[in-house]
């Protein structure tokens, strides 16, 4: 009997440095490969809030993606068949299909969070029930949970420099890239026929680039190893990230890997292999070190949710006391909106609304300003970006909200972020908060991130007035205040030198019981 491969494409929306594909040309004589717009993971609401949970700009990207991912197919002489349903259904309909003319084997990239893999379970009892092989791949990470230098995963530790300094003293690497077929296997006779669903399916229209958004580009492999190419050989920025990776501004400051990345259709190994050839060819040691620092933490996250399973989404995180957290839906949605009175903040949930991205360094401190400042259950704030963000990764995205709000690895969990001192640092010049809050855009520089503190002639010729044209702060901390006062007392002295890094300042742990 003839063989048929069917690979499930998941989070590994490419063909290169795929395993799994790789697996199915060579051991099958005939291979479908499929992907499940399931509506679990799209159309269903998030856990909190009632969010829907792939809103517009990551579903864009998302159908930008699987047709890019098809035509690649097709070059190669297959395709990509498309569902709008669960998986569960489809290889039920799949198996029934095809079980009386091939011996089955499925393959699929596994996950680590529960959703996806009460998912894999189902799909094993299913291959059970019909004797149909399955085939896991584990592609999503730079390095390969079985490389690591731990025996299980209630191994991995919980602070991120000794998971990077074990992998650094033990020499740990990287897996090779893994080669794609030269040639495909063909679809079995009977394939249908299907459709890539577009935004209009999902009640979606007109969904265009923000003017002002800092990361124009699209979905799908193609995009994402010509920006890798540019990136890193026409425009030589790996050499320069350190320096900018925390701009708030402009396209080229950081490297905008990470949406392609959370759908998989980069390779992060791809990546390392690109910064590791450009410093050996251009003489230019370690110019991707910090950008490969980046891609351990997106290991780190994918390991720590491996190791932790469902306390990822408990309200106390990965600690073991409950929280005592706040649930003030006003105040959360004055932060959802950017109409919390905080320039800074107002500035960074407007760009994140508008374009579905906010930089990392946006990311940190409005999660700090919910959860630390507002002490508003970070829950909400993790489904809201679950909804938006384009580069959306459950790993990440929670093990971060878990890190800013004091509940999971920061070792300092008391800290707050300060947020006029990041406002004044990183934008100083005002011109993010001017760009997304166009209202405060003729107030001096002085005052653009403290406009409560303006005086009231300074207020008129800006023509802000506060509560009516632009919001009165929701809370204002006294930190704030007198890292206000430090800067214009600096501006009038005119020696001010911008001072990057990380403020914090830190409060006595809230009550728990």
């Amino acid at each position: 009997m003839k063989r048929l491969g069917i690979v499930w494409f998941r989070n590994d929306l490419r063909l290169h440095d795929n395993e799994l594909l790789a697996w199915a040309h060579a051991n099958n004589d005939y291979v479908n490969h499929m992907h499940c717009f399931d509506p679990r993971q799209i159309t269903d609401k998030t856990y909190k809030c009632d969010f829907v949970k792939c809103d517009k700009y990551r579903l864009k990207f998302l159908i930008e993606t699987i047709e890019n991912l098809n035509t690649s197919l097709i070059s190669n002489g297959s395709g990509l068949l498309t569902y709008r349903d669960t998986p569960e259904n489809v290889f039920k309909q799949l198996i029934q299909q095809y079980k009386d003319k091939f011996e089955i084997s499925i393959g699929f990239h596994q996950e680590v969070t529960q959703e996806e893999t009460d998912v894999e379970k189902a799909i094993r009892q299913l291959a059970r029930d019909n004797n149909v092989h399955v085939k896991e791949f584990w592609t999503t990470t730079l390095y390969h949970p079985d490389d690591l230098p731990y025996n299980n995963p209630k191994a991995f530790p919980d602070v991120f420099t000794q998971f990077r300094v074990a992998l650094e003293k033990q020499n740990v690497r990287p897996r090779s890239l893994t080669n794609i077929p030269d040639k495909f296997k063909p679809l079995p006779d009977g394939s249908i026929v299907t459709f890539i669903p577009a935004l209009a399916d999902y009640g979606y229209s007109n969904v265009t680039v923000h003017s002002s958004s800092v990361f124009p580009f699209t979905g799908g492999e193609s995009s994402a190893l010509a920006h890798l190419h540019s990136y890193i050989w026409e425009k030589n920025l790996a050499k320069s990230y350190k320096q900018t990776r925390n701009s708030l501004t402009g396209c080229e400051n950081s490297t905008k890997f990470s949406p392609w990345l959370a759908n998989g259709s980069l390779s992060p190994r791809k990546i390392c292999v690109e910064l590791k050839k450009y410093e050996n060819e251009q003489g230019a040691a370690d110019a991707g070190y910090w950008i490969i620092f980046e891609l351990l933490w997106r290991d780190f996250f994918k390991f720590t949710a491996l190791k932790y399973g469902a306390r990822l989404f408990y309200g106390r995180g990965l600690k073991s006391n409950p929280y005592d957290w706040k649930h003030d839906l006003q105040q959360f949605e004055a932060w959802r909106t950017g109409t919390t009175g905080v320039p800074f903040v107002d500035a960074n949930m407007r760009e994140f609304m508008n374009t579905g991205w906010m930089s990392n360094r946006g990311r940190q401190n409005v999660a700090s300003f919910l959860t630390k400042d507002l002490s508003i259950d970070w829950r909400y704030g993790a489904v809201w970006f679950e909804s938006i963000l384009i580069d959306h990764d459950v790993c990440s995205n929670y093990g971060n909200w878990v890190y800013v709000a004091g509940i999971g690895n920061d070792p300092r969990e008391n800290r707050h972020f300060n947020m006029i001192k990041q406002a004044f640092d990183y934008d100083s010049s005002g011109e993010f908060v001017r760009t997304w809050c166009p209202e405060l855009a003729r107030l001096p520089n002085e005052y653009i991130h403290t406009p409560w503190l303006a005086p009231s002639h300074i207020l008129k010729d800006a023509a802000v007035e506060l509560g009516v044209n632009y919001p009165r702060p929701i809370i204002v901390v006294p930190q704030w205040n007198q890292q206000s006062q430090n800067w214009r007392t600096s501006l009038q002295n005119q020696h001010h030198t911008q001072q990057r890094g990380i403020d914090f300042y830190f409060k006595k742990p809230e009550k728990r019981h």
